[in-house]
């Protein structure tokens, strides 16, 4: 697996996505839940910054799961609630630069771990001993992204729907 590609095409999968949200829809809620495209947004770019935490961590050989991702296993629903808070009163650009700022970071950073690392099992150790960073990055991010690129374009063709 090449995990700097996973990472791209996530994330393309979700600017694909949100590019046919009409800007009148943005914070339309129920797309996800009682999430609106902007706060699934948020809530992507939460996830986003703590891969950024979790490749600095792993660059640094630091064992310990880093501030985000502590909180977001101590209580998942408390850290999405708190995150998408966070950016309540931001545009949907501002999360939208905000989203694509952490996701370059995330590009940078992966393209400086060495390729053995990627496949070695226990490299996350919070993660699980027998899981690797692929794991990792395939399950919590590609298809967390394309779960919720999957929301977003079900809303949009409810809306195009809705329209005629």
């Amino acid at each position: 697996m090449n995990a700097v590609d996973l990472l791209k095409y996530g994330h393309l999968t979700i600017l694909q996505a949100v590019e046919k949200v009409p800007d009148s829809a943005w914070e339309t809620p129920g797309v996800c839940g009682v999430w609106s495209v902007k706060e699934i947004l948020a809530h992507l770019t939460s996830f986003e910054q703590a891969l950024v935490e979790v490749l600095n961590a792993l660059l640094e050989r630091q064992d310990d799961p880093p501030p985000l991702v502590s909180a977001m296993l101590a209580d998942p629903q408390a850290f999405n609630d708190s995150q998408v808070a966070q950016r309540q009163s931001h545009t949907p650009a501002a999360v939208l630069a905000e989203y694509n700022a952490a996701q370059a970071q995330t590009l940078s950073l992966a393209a400086q771990i060495p390729a053995e690392l990627f496949h070695q099992n226990g490299a996350l150790p919070w993660y699980g001993e027998s899981y690797d960073l692929d794991d990792f990055l395939a399950y919590t991010y590609y298809g967390h992204k394309r779960e919720h690129s999957a929301e977003i374009n079900v809303f949009c063709d409810r809306l195009v729907r809705e329209e005629t």
